[in-house]
């Protein structure tokens, strides 16, 4: 799974403008949280225009929430977030939004969360839909997305106990570039905890998707196997945030004759299907293709130039084995690290 973020049921604002606002839902239905748990929704922004999106500002309506978004331009086709946290301080039912303000036509969103706040939860379907044995989860993947080398971002993992004995919340084969913090360290029945899990991108082999699992443990000896599999995604990004304009203004551009191939009907009459992607240099300066990455075994990749001076363009030869696709089910896709500064990650969908 080369990124784990899918969006479903997307909401678009239909413009004319370079820069499009598309999220992946207007409303976060969350169901019952606990008095003073606070909960964070995160709203997915996809630009689908063809000009940089910036967020200029993100107003709650309330002073019980709490908003982070994301500050740098949005190149197009990429994606950025809005994460809203509701103190829930306040018993019963509740509407919240947000004004999203940014260069995009209209310039104001409102996107928006309900629920209810409880005294103490009976119902975890909505709050804990995944379930490791007898051990409730937020979410079923853990993922970190367009960080920079020297960042040490966290990501968070809410847990519930459902069985009848005390529980203490461990990940098995953590790999060296995560740490893991569980409050509590145990957890009685019905309790719910956290997980904190902090990325050291400095041990990060390279950029580009790092893929791998860890294993929940059920209970004190338990085993590592699929049923209690948690995916963990790390992508990494070059950081341009130090460029000047005159810098960024003679930088390499990328530009791809297709950001999306459909190979369905092909691969229903082929066992093997090759389309070509044209890959040209639009910028000032040289531009370096540092590392290309398949989602799929079934996906084959031939790039035989990866820096282009401008205007030089080069043949991307994209393979689909059939057969292959059925041995994982995940999405086919392709992932380029550029040194274009406005569009560092390059995906590339395929339609199967």
């Amino acid at each position: 799974m080369l990124l784990a973020l899918i969006l479903s049921g997307s909401w678009a604002l239909e413009t004319g403008a370079q820069a499009r606002f598309t999220a992946n839902t207007q409303l976060h239905r969350v169901g019952q949280i606990e008095w003073k748990h606070p909960l964070t929704v995160q709203y997915v922004i996809t630009n689908t225009g063809t000009e940089p999106l910036v967020l200029t500002d993100v107003e709650p309506d309330c002073a019980c929430t709490a908003v982070q978004w994301t500050q740098e331009p949005i190149a197009p086709g990429e994606k950025g977030t809005v994460d809203v946290t509701f103190d829930a301080e306040a018993l019963g039912h509740f509407h919240k939004s947000v004004a999203i303000y940014s260069n995009a036509t209209p310039h104001l969103v409102y996107l928006a969360m309900e629920g209810e706040v409880v005294g103490k939860l009976k119902d975890y379907s909505l709050t804990h839909p995944f379930r490791i044995g007898q051990i409730g989860l937020d979410k079923e993947e853990i993922q970190f997305h367009d960080i920079r080398q020297g960042e040490r971002p966290t990501a968070y993992v809410d847990v519930v106990n459902l069985s009848d004995a005390s529980y203490t919340p461990v990940l098995m084969h953590l790999p060296s570039y995560l740490a893991l913090k569980a409050e509590p360290e145990r957890l009685q029945p019905g309790a719910r905890g956290r997980m904190t899990l902090t990325l050291d991108t400095e041990r990060l082999p390279d950029w580009g998707l790092t893929q791998t699992a860890v294993y929940l443990s059920r209970f004190e000896g338990d085993k590592v196997g699929r049923e209690n599999e948690i995916p963990v995604s790390v992508l990494m990004v070059p950081d341009f945030s130090g460029l000047t304009e005159t810098e960024r203004a003679n930088a390499p551009v990328i530009r791809l004759s297709a950001d999306e191939l459909d190979l369905a009907p092909l691969l229903a009459e082929k066992k093997k299907v090759r389309k070509d992607i044209r890959i040209t240099n639009g910028g000032r300066s040289p531009l370096r293709i540092e590392r290309v990455q398949a989602s799929h075994p079934a996906l084959g990749i031939s790039l035989k130039k990866t820096v282009l001076k401008p205007g030089e363009s080069v043949r991307m030869r994209v393979t689909v084995t059939r057969k292959r696709l059925e041995e994982h089910d995940r999405p086919l896709r392709l992932l380029m690290i550029t040194n274009d500064p406005e569009r560092p990650k390059v995906e590339v969908n395929l339609k199967n």
